[in-house]
């Protein structure tokens, strides 16, 4: 074990954590909002370019641009989140998270697309912000002082509503730029691993970012299991299984108390699946107190911090 079976320096470990996220949040967080927060401004003025300022809202218009519903869900009074959207259109969640990440669901037949749009757009259309958008009432068009206030409020709810995920991403991207500078010096090299291909046939002296890992899902399905990093070190394990990693941060204790169930599952999956000789070790970073080492620990999960990114060679790294 690296630091599961060490309770003696956890305390200590954990202020070092805390100490270490701090201070990247405090000169990274906000240039990585900020950047967010420009590329939300671009699409927010994108949305309201390709709705002529909102005031046609229409299933073509959202065929053309379907990536604009973000901001147009940001629009109303109050802002919907996308399942309350899905509800309250009584349109599949899939559609929405399919038209969010820009695209419209290829299979889905043309009159049932066209109803779940229209929908889409009649509850988005019924519950615009007119205080927000004062033209939209009084039927004339938009002064440019409105049209810029108007833009910087959706900008805002909707980087409001996002801002963890960005916050998380960009610490999860830093934490996999730690590892991969940490393995590039000890001769590493990153290389892609299909998820075809059994991780024992892993090549020597190679990692992988973002893998997603075969697993048995229930009765006799199987579902893939993403990965952060997969490590195959210099000198194999006798069975050949590579060293898996889960990059975790967190900016408060309380949050990492909820999710402590998450590692522990895909423990659980990875070993029904593989047997007991699988290595997965969190890579931490923030706020994960003795309550949460202690749990992960109990289930056989071992750890190494984002500070000590060293520790990583006692995993025969």
């Amino acid at each position: 074990m690296i630091n599961a079976d060490k309770p003696g320096r956890w305390k200590s470990d954990v202020a070092d954590s805390v100490r270490t996220y701090n201070s990247w949040f405090l000169s990274a967080a906000p240039q990585a909002y900020r950047a967010a927060r420009a590329q939300t401004a671009r699409q927010v003025r994108a949305a309201f370019h390709a709705t002529h300022n909102l005031a046609s809202v229409t299933p073509d218009r959202l065929v053309a641009r379907p990536a604009i519903l973000p901001a147009l869900r940001m629009s109303t009074a109050p802002p919907i989140a996308r399942d309350r959207l899905a509800g309250l259109a009584d349109v599949p969640k899939s559609l929405v998270m399919s038209m969010e990440n820009g695209k419209i669901p290829p299979r889905m037949a043309r009159p049932t697309l066209e109803g779940h749009l229209q929908r889409i757009c009649n509850i988005i259309t019924d519950l615009l912000d007119l205080d927000l958008f004062p033209w939209l009432a009084s039927g004339s068009s938009a002064n440019k002082r409105a049209l810029d206030i108007a833009e910087t409020v959706v900008t805002d709810r909707l980087c409001g509503a996002v801002a963890d995920p960005i916050i998380r991403n960009a610490q999860e991207q830093r934490q996999l730029e730690v590892i991969a500078e940490w393995l590039n010096d000890r001769g590493y090299r990153q290389q892609p691993h299909p998820t075809s291909v059994p991780l024992q046939s892993m090549e020597p002296g190679t990692y992988s970012f973002r893998v997603n890992v075969v697993v048995k899902g229930g009765g006799d399905s199987t579902v893939n299991m993403p990965l952060d990093v997969v490590i195959q070190p210099h000198h194999p394990e006798q069975n050949g299984f590579p060293l898996l990693i889960e990059a975790k941060s967190a900016g408060d204790f309380t949050n990492t108390n909820k999710r402590r169930k998450e590692e522990v599952t895909k423990m659980h999956q990875l070993r029904a699946t593989y047997g007991k000789h699988v290595r997965l070790i969190l890579l931490l970073s923030g706020y994960f107190d003795s309550g949460y080492l202690g749990y992960v620990a109990a289930e056989g999960i071992d750890w190494v911090w984002e500070h000590r990114i060293q520790d990583l060679a006692d995993a025969g790294v």
